[in-house]
C-alpha cells in the first residue's frame, strides 16, 4: 500500500508538467527549452541533495562499470520520454496530452516480457522470463476506458493536426518511460538509492539535453523569464519530487511484476490533477457528465488495483 500512496502522490506532482508546459506554450515558449531546461535545472539540485558521503562518486562508479547500458537506457527513459512529451504540448491542450500519456499504464505491462526474474528451482536460482500479468492488464484496461470517456466529448473539438502531433509523440514517450525506468532498475540491481539512480540517468542524458538547448538557442534565441522560472518549477516538482516518489514506489516492488503494474497504474491520477489544474490555472472548462463518469471509472480502477496489490502482498 505504501508504494501505491507514493505513486498517487507522484502523479499529483507529475501533473504540473502538463499544465505548466501548456502554459509556457500559450505564452510563446519553445518546447525545446521546456524539455532541456527541466533536466539542466534538475542536475544541480540533485548534486546538492547528494553532496557528501561518496554518493556522487558511487553513482559515477556504477556508470563506469556499465556505461553502454546506462547511456542507452537513461536516454530512453528520460530523452525519448520527455522530449516527445513537450513537443506534443505544442499541438494539444494539457488534458489531451495527459490523457494520451496514460497509455503508459498498458505500455508498462506490455514490456514485462523483456525482463527476467530469478526463481528458485530445486535449491538453484534460475533466470525466468516474466509473463504479462493478465489481471493487472485487465484492471489497467478499465482505467484506460475511464480515461477515454473523460476525453471523448473534448476530442471532437480538437483538430486532426493536434490529434496526430499531440498523440504519436506521446505514444513514444509512454513506452520509453517505463522501459527506461525498469532497465535502469535492473542495471543498478538495488546498489543505488532512488536519488542516486535519478542522478545517474540525468548525467547520462545530459549531452542530449545540452545539444537540444543549443539547438533552441540557435532557433529561438534566449528563452523569456517566464519560461525559465516555470521550467525551474517543473524541474523541482516533476524532475525531483515526482520522479523520486515514482522511482521510490517502483523500487519498493521491483521484484514483483504485478505490484509494479499496480504502481504504474497510479499515474492515471495525472489526468485527474491535470484537468483540475487546467480549470484553476488556465481557465479550462469544467468536465461534462461523460468526463465525470470517466473520472469515477479511473478512480474505481485505481482502488481495484490497490486492493489487488494488497492481496498479493498478504
Amino acid at each position: 500500500m505504501k508504494s501505491i500512496i507514493l505513486g498517487i502522490l507522484s502523479s499529483l506532482f507529475f501533473a504540473s508538467t502538463f499544465v505548466l508546459n501548456r502554459q509556457m506554450d500559450l505564452f510563446g515558449g519553445d518546447w525545446v527549452f521546456s524539455a532541456s531546461l527541466r533536466y539542466i535545472f534538475t542536475l544541480p539540485i540533485l548534486l546538492i541533495l547528494l553532496y557528501g558521503r561518496n554518493n556522487i562518486k558511487k553513482v559515477i562508479s556504477e556508470i563506469k562499470n556499465n556505461f553502454k547500458e546506462w547511456f542507452i537506457w537513461s536516454n530512453v527513459g528520460f530523452v525519448l520520454f520527455y522530449a516527445p512529451l513537450t513537443f506534443a504540448g505544442d499541438y494539444g491542450p494539457s488534458w489531451l496530452i495527459a490523457g494520451t500519456w496514460q497509455i503508459t499504464i498498458i505500455a508498462g505491462i506490455l514490456v514485462t516480457p523483456l525482463f527476467y526474474s530469478m526463481v528458485e528451482n530445486n535449491g538453484n536460482l534460475e533466470k525466468v522470463k516474466n509473463k504479462i500479468p493478465k489481471k493487472s492488464l485487465f484492471i489497467s484496461a478499465i482505467i484506460l476506458f475511464g480515461i477515454i470517456l473523460m476525453q471523448y466529448s473534448r476530442i471532437t473539438s480538437v483538430s486532426i493536426e493536434s490529434i496526430i502531433f499531440g498523440f504519436l509523440p506521446v505514444i513514444v514517450a509512454a513506452f520509453s518511460y517505463p522501459l527506461g525506468n525498469r532497465k535502469t532498475m535492473e542495471i543498478s540491481g538495488g546498489k543505488l538509492t532512488t536519488f542516486q539512480r535519478i542522478l545517474g540517468m540525468t548525467l547520462c542524458s545530459m549531452p542530449a539535453w545540452i545539444l537540444l538547448l543549443i539547438y533552441g538557442l540557435l532557433r529561438s534565441g534566449i528563452p523569456n523569464n517566464n519560461q525559465i522560472i516555470q521550467s525551474f518549477i517543473v524541474a523541482l516538482f516533476s524532475g525531483i519530487i515526482a520522479t523520486w516518489l515514482f522511482f521510490k514506489a517502483t523500487d519498493l516492488v521491483r521484484k514483483d511484476m504485478k505490484k509494479l503494474a499496480a504502481v504504474e497504474s497510479t499515474q492515471s491520477g495525472e489526468i485527474v490533477f491535470s484537468v483540475l489544474g487546467e480549470i484553476i490555472l488556465l481557465g479550462g472548462a469544467f468536465p461534462d457528465i461523460s468526463a465525470i463518469f470517466g473520472l469515477l471509472v479511473v478512480i474505481s480502477g485505481m482502488i481495484i488495483h490497490s486492493i489487488h496489490s494488497v492481496r498479493i502482498n498478504s
